[in-house]
């Protein structure tokens, strides 16, 4: 077991290299001003996406051999599965559509989802007896997929809005693509600090009392804010600038606070850093090199069809399998638990998409920015749903 769980992780390592350097490749494709080199970069980007996510595969499979069970089971093995299945969503449309700039946005994406669950503990466990069930391969793998399918609707719109925006003077529109920059730049920031403090395994420990007990909270981050009431037990650790407020006495309430503190901070560093690089606007700045490569009704077709492929799928996995998975292990189809109602919400999200789609005509600049929006709520229910809000799915 230890072998295969190895080579396993050696898999997924290898998968994530290959993506980076397709991600290259289709960057070339906007360099490239002869078609002929355009097309041969874009060849060679989606091959080595193919390549690297059979090299995915191979990871699955192994780890499935190894922990003799699905690995969709915790939040490092489940990120993984999502950031493999947005791959093969891509790949997918990708030999639809012909659109090279769907790898450039599509990857980087998946990188950093993948990224993300490196985070996580990665040890093989065995399954608790509430997940000892076929629903669980079935359920989960579903609504992954389904998720997956519809980001890459947000990878579509998004390159519509830059490309198509008009950059000749700010506007609420140009304000709005530049708060999206800065919220991924923020998931960025976030990735890299919890993963770079995480491997230096660092750590800083109070003393604070909860519900009347002193109570040991630990920071995995340096501790801008500390707890309420909290006194420093980690010696030569920096102090924290702030205390949180007293309302906020949860055992972990204070050290979720300072996360999200230093993501935004660090994604205003990345943002501001990136504005002074190029010295206007983000968008203002990738657009002259999307707009000459981008058709935007062609990209415009591919966020619709990733919903009208995607939605149906979400639904089957992430309500219907889940409703008959729930009736079995609690003897109820709903109750109303964090989860099912972000899964909800994103249903009606997309509902809502595909009629204001098909009904009134919203086509172009409100498809996308919708489509931006779904993806907004995907990602809130992967992140805030599972680490910061208790309930019967999350990992909080």
């Amino acid at each position: 077991m230890g072998d295969l769980s190895a080579i396993s992780g050696n898999l997924l390592y290898a998968a994530f290299f290959l993506y980076l350097i397709a991600t290259f490749f289709f960057g070339a494709t906007i360099r490239d001003k002869k078609r002929a080199k355009s097309r041969t970069a874009g060849n060679i980007g989606i091959s080595i996406t193919i390549l690297g996510f059979i090299t995915q595969v191979g990871y699955f499979i192994t780890r499935w051999i190894a922990s003799h069970h699905a690995p969709v089971s915790n939040l490092f093995e489940y990120t993984t599965f999502f950031g493999m299945m947005l791959v093969f969503a891509f790949i997918v449309l990708y030999f639809i559509y012909r659109v090279d700039l769907l790898g450039l946005f599509a990857l980087p994406i998946a990188l950093l989802i993948i990224a993300f669950a490196s985070m996580f503990p990665t040890e093989i466990s065995p399954l608790v007896p509430s997940l000892q069930s076929h629903w669980l391969y079935i359920h989960v793998t579903t609504a992954s997929l389904g998720q997956a399918i519809l980001s890459v609707s947000f990878v579509a719109g998004l390159i519509y809005l830059i490309s198509q925006i008009d950059q000749s003077k700010s506007n609420k529109h140009t304000s709005w693509l530049e708060f999206v920059i800065y919220t991924i730049a923020a998931v960025v920031a976030f990735i890299v600090l919890s993963s770079t403090f995480s491997a230096l395994n660092h750590q800083t420990v109070f003393q604070a009392p909860i519900e009347g007990q002193q109570t040991e909270i630990t920071y995995q981050m340096p501790a801008f804010i500390g707890p309420a009431d909290g006194d420093l037990v980690t010696e030569e650790a920096m102090h924290p600038l702030i205390e949180a407020p007293e309302w906020m006495r949860g055992e972990d309430a204070a050290v979720k606070l300072n996360t999200f503190i230093l993501s935004l901070l660090g994604g205003l560093i990345i943002y501001g850093v990136s504005r002074l690089l190029m010295r206007k606007r983000v968008g203002a700045f990738l657009q002259p090199m999307l707009r000459k490569r981008v058709n935007p009704e062609l990209v415009d077709e591919v966020s619709y069809r990733a919903v009208a492929i995607g939605f149906p799928v979400f639904t089957l996995g992430a309500l219907i399998f889940a409703m008959i998975w729930a009736q079995q292990a609690w003897d109820r189809f709903w109750g109303w638990d964090p989860k099912e109602v972000w899964a909800l919400i994103t249903f009606f999200f997309y509902a809502a998409y595909l009629h204001l789609r098909l009904s009134r005509g919203w086509q172009g600049m409100r498809s996308a920015w919708l489509a931006v929006g779904g993806f907004g709520i995907i990602m809130f229910n992967l992140i805030a749903v599972n680490l910061v809000i208790s309930g019967l799915h999350s990992y909080a």
